[in-house]
C-alpha cells in the first residue's frame, strides 16, 4: 500500500463440533509489485474432508484468476461454470465471496451465497449498493450473484462472514432463527466504539468466539470470518546482533531510540550494547522460565528484550507451522510473534559481528546463522500474513 496507508488482513475460524478439518477457506494473496490484495472466503458445501477440498479449489481459483488480470465479475462466472451442482439440491458445492482492493483504495466485491460484507466507516455501517450479476449455467436455473464497488478510505473495516456465524444458535431461546447479519452487525459496531484500533486478527477472534458461545462452543457448522482494515500502518523493529565494528554500537542504540513504534531487542549481547550507550539497566525476568525457551528481560523504553538465536528459530518455527492462531503468550518467542501480528511494517536491524558462542561444535545443528532465520521469518510473514518488512546490515 502507500506509505500512509495499509491493509492488514487476517481471520480467525472454528470448525463443525467434532470436525477435525473445516470446510471453510479463507485465502489471502499480496501482490507487491502491485501493492494488491486479493482475499477470498469460501465455504464448501456441508462439513469436512469434501467441503474442504470444495473451497479450496474455489478460493485458489479465484485468488489465482484476479492475481492474472481477470476481473472479479469474469472470475466468479468462471468459478460458477467450472464447480459441480448438487444433485440433489440443485445449489452449488461451494460459495464465495471475492475482494480485490488496489494500492489506491480500489475496492471490488462479489459475493455468491455468502452472507454479505459488512463495511463500517467513522465506526458506523456504510450501506453500498449492489448489482446483481446473472449467470446462466444451462440445465440448472439461473444464478444471480452481488457486485459492489467503492472506493475504501482510511479506517474502513470489511468484514466478511461464513454463514456459520450469522446462523449461530439458530435454535436457541436467544437466537431462534440465529444470530443474524443485522445482530452480527450490532456485536462488531459494538466492540469498535470500545477499541477503535482493534486489530483485523483480534476483531475476526471476537466475531467468532461470540458465534461459538451462541452455539454453547459445540459449532453446527464451520465458523470463520476474515477481516480487511485499511489505516495508518502500525511499525515494529526488530533489532539482533551486535555491529560488525565496536564504533557503530552508539548508531544502532540511536536507530533504536529514535524509531517511532514497537521496540523488540533479541540477544543478550545486543542487549547490553544498547543498555550501555543508552544508560539504560537490563533486568531479567526471573518468573518467565521455560525448559525450550530463554526467559525474557525488561529495559525502559523497550517493549520485549529476549535471547537471540534460539528464540528465534521458534518465532520462525510458529510462523511456518501457523501455530499463531491461539498462541498462548507465555514464552518470549511467543510475545514475538502476537507484537509481529499486530504490527504491519516490521523493520529488522541485524548486526554482522560474528558472535563466537554460535560457533560451538557443540551447539545444536538446528541452530542456524542469524541473518538467515532473520530471512526466513521475514518471508513467512510477507506470504503467510502479508505484512511489509525491511531490512538493514550493520
Amino acid at each position: 500500500m502507500t506509505e500512509d496507508y495499509f491493509l492488514e488482513v487476517d481471520y480467525y475460524q472454528g470448525f463443525k463440533h467434532n470436525q477435525m478439518v473445516g470446510g471453510d477457506v479463507f485465502l489471502s494473496h499480496k501482490i507487491k509489485e502491485e501493492n494488491r490484495i486479493i482475499s477470498v472466503l469460501s465455504d464448501g458445501l456441508g462439513s469436512g474432508i469434501k467441503a474442504s477440498v470444495l473451497a479450496t479449489l474455489t478460493s485458489t481459483m479465484a485468488s489465482t484468476f484476479v492475481s492474472n488480470y481477470i476481473g472479479v465479475k469474469e472470475t466468479a462466472e468462471i468459478i460458477m461454470r467450472t464447480l459441480p451442482v448438487c444433485r440433489q439440491r440443485k445449489i452449488s458445492y461451494s460459495t464465495f465471496s471475492i475482494v480485490d482492493i488496489d494500492s489506491e483504495g480500489n475496492t471490488r466485491i462479489i459475493e455468491y451465497d455468502n452472507p454479505g460484507f459488512i463495511l463500517i466507516r467513522n465506526g458506523m455501517p456504510v450501506k453500498i449498493e449492489k448489482s446483481p450479476v446473472k449467470i446462466d449455467r444451462k440445465q440448472y436455473r439461473d444464478t444471480i450473484l452481488k457486485y459492489a464497488s467503492f472506493k475504501a478510505q482510511k479506517g474502513d473495516r470489511i468484514i466478511l462472514c461464513s454463514d456459520g456465524v450469522s446462523q449461530s444458535g439458530m435454535g436457541t431461546p436467544s437466537y431462534p432463527l440465529g444470530w443474524g447479519e443485522k445482530e452480527v452487525e450490532k456485536y462488531v459496531l459494538n466492540i469498535i466504539s470500545e477499541n477503535s484500533g482493534i486489530s483485523a486478527r483480534d476483531l475476526a477472534k471476537r466475531i467468532v468466539n461470540k458465534a461459538m458461545q451462541n452455539d454453547s462452543y459445540k459449532c453446527k457448522d464451520d465458523t470463520t470470518c476474515g477481516v480487511i482494515f485499511y489505516r495508518k500502518p502500525r511499525r515494529l523493529l526488530v533489532v539482533t546482533g551486535p555491529p560488525i565494528d565496536k564504533e557503530r554500537d552508539s548508531v544502532l542504540a540511536n536507530m533504536v531510540e529514535s524509531f517511532e513504534g514497537n521496540k523488540i531487542i533479541c540477544g543478550g549481547t545486543t542487549a547490553n550494547i544498547v543498555s550501555r550507550e543508552l544508560k539504560r539497566s537490563v533486568t531479567v525476568n526471573i518468573r518467565d522460565l521455560h525448559p525450550d525457551i530463554p526467559p525474557t528481560s525488561d529495559m525502559k523504553g523497550i517493549d520485549l528484550v529476549t535471547e537471540g538465536i534460539i528464540t528465534l528459530g521458534k518465532v520462525a518455527e510458529l510462523l511456518e507451522n501457523s501455530l499463531v492462531t491461539d498462541t498462548k503468550i507465555s514464552t518470549g518467542a511467543d510475545k514475538i510473534v502476537n507484537m509481529m501480528l499486530n504490527n504491519d511494517i516490521i523493520h529488522f536491524v541485524v548486526g554482522t559481528k560474528i558472535n563466537e558462542v554460535h560457533q560451538d561444535p557443540n551447539m545444536p545443528v538446528e541452530l542456524e546463522i542469524r541473518r538467515n532465520v532473520v530471512k526466513k521469518i521475514m518471508k513467512l510473514l510477507e506470504d503467510k500474513h502479508l505484512k511489509e518488512t525491511k531490512l538493514q546490515f550493520i
